[in-house]
């Protein structure tokens, strides 16, 4: 080890004496951790330390309630983190996320950290005997994983793809009166209110939503006490509720312990269900903005439907060019989260007999992907959805050219006569009604009927009355 710019400290483990730096709150375990895990600098998220964390407190009050720890020491730890909770010392946990598959490590350094805290305030406590009684690193760690999971999901992902779909229905209900072309295959379509294409947007997000509260049902299962392999040996009988009473009471939320601890601990089937369902609200994110891309493309040789917010310059090389930004980094963002989903369903595969071994790597992809998909949503609501404006004359000049306006008039002339006027219209750039009105006996005010948008745009609403 390079002692050139760095002090030392002596720390011992069970394998010997380690060299620790000395400004460091972390001991023996980390260091060897830091050492020997050099793939990648690429720690766990703060989001995930915390849930350990919160292990460890609801832990030590279990403890002592049932007699197993003594006040001073309960106390101790409870006080270590609440003051790491406070301050969030993301240094102090340097562990790389390509570590042992069970966590280990990561447990570990919370320990010694928190055994740090309380010595510098005068008490001695111990990373294995005290911090991780009635603990496994097997069960602390996919513990951590599905609490955090939950806190992000439900504090942080759901209001704000709630906020999403209030954002674009509001969007919709301001510009009720625009009838537009509508599209399939890219191709131009029937007429469609934008309200209405709004609306498709609006019950995309909330079916996820309704997806993500259904999975949060199964996240809420622990597996703590079920400790190395699910037997629970070291652990209280009582300590699994006890605990997981006192993270509910932190969290307000009502987190169970798991129907069988040996599932718990060697499966990822429900973070593998719950990526699945990042993943399609992913999916739906990239739909928003791919058709809001679009939409505003041109301004002269695209859509030109609606005009984004302009943010920023688009080129370095070309004046005036402004580029949709946003709707590009959600994709991005989506690209993401799609390979944290496959990734994660490839650490569903670690499961053998007792315990998954990739745990860390499920648990910082499945962070990610909800993090990333919480700001795709809040930057969707709050830097392009509130500021949209709709350019209606394009819109209805469109719209007025669209031969597909005669699929209307196929119950009355047929099929192929319908084909024929709308050929000649799109051939010479007519309104429909004009070829219609020399190629029919319709009479005119029957055709303006029949070929309003309105109508189109509203057909099912206009047959129920």
């Amino acid at each position: 080890m390079d002692n050139t710019n760095t002090s030392y400290r002596i720390e011992t483990d069970s394998m010997g004496d380690v060299q620790v730096p000395s400004r460091a709150l972390y001991g023996a375990q980390t260091q060897r951790a830091v050492e020997n895990f050099t793939i990648s600098d690429q720690a766990l998220p703060w989001t995930f330390i915390q849930a350990v964390l919160l292990i460890k407190q609801s832990a030590a009050a279990a403890n002592n309630e049932l007699g197993l720890l003594s006040d001073k020491l309960s106390r101790a730890i409870v006080d270590s983190v609440a003051e790491l909770l406070a301050i969030k010392p993301m240094e102090e946990f340097p562990v790389s996320v390509f570590q042992t598959g069970s966590g280990t490590s990561t447990n570990m350094n919370v320990n010694e950290v928190i055994c740090s805290i309380a010595k510098h305030k005068g008490i001695e406590i111990s990373a294995n005997d005290h911090v991780n009684l009635g603990q496994s690193s097997n069960d602390v760690i996919p513990t951590a994983l599905h609490i955090a999971a939950t806190l992000e999901t439900k504090e942080k992902l759901l209001p704000a793809l709630k906020n999403l779909a209030d954002e674009i229905q509001l969007f919709a209900d301001n510009n009720v009166d625009v009838i537009k072309t509508g599209r399939t295959h890219l191709m131009d379509a029937l007429p469609i209110r934008l309200k209405s294409e709004c609306e498709g947007w609006v019950a995309q997000i909330r079916e996820c939503c309704e997806r993500l509260e259904d999975t949060l049902v199964r996240l809420r299962r622990l597996p703590l006490g079920g400790t190395a392999i699910g037997t629970g040996v070291n652990c209280h009988p009582d300590f699994p509720g006890k605990a997981i009473a006192a993270i509910n009471e932190t969290t307000g939320i009502a987190f169970t312990t798991t129907a069988s601890f040996y599932k718990g601990i060697s499966s990822l089937d429900t973070i593998v269900e719950h990526s699945g369902t990042l993943k399609t609200t992913g999916i739906a994110l990239s739909k928003i903005a791919n058709d809001l891309r679009w939409m505003n493309s041109g301004p002269l040789a695209g859509l030109a439907e609606i005009k984004l917010p302009a943010l920023q310059p688009g080129s370095s090389i070309m004046p005036a060019k402004v580029n949709p930004v946003i709707p590009e980094a959600i994709c991005m963002a989506v690209a993401q989260v799609v390979g944290n989903d496959a990734t994660i369903h490839v650490a569903g595969l670690g499961g053998n007999f007792q315990l998954n071994t990739m745990l860390p790597v499920a648990a910082s992809s499945i962070l990610n992907s909800i993090e990333l998909l919480t700001g795709s949503a809040r930057s969707l609501a709050e830097k392009v959805l509130s500021k949209i404006t709709v350019n209606r004359e394009i819109c209805q000049r469109s719209l007025s050219l669209n031969p597909i306006l005669v699929t209307s008039l196929n119950p009355i002339i047929g099929y192929m006569k319908a084909a024929e006027i709308g050929k000649i219209a799109a051939a010479e750039k007519r309104p429909v009604i004009d070829v219609a009105k020399e190629l029919t006996d319709i009479p005119h005010e029957e055709l303006k009927q029949l070929l309003d948008p309105k109508n189109l745009a509203d057909w099912f609403k206009n047959k129920k009355a």
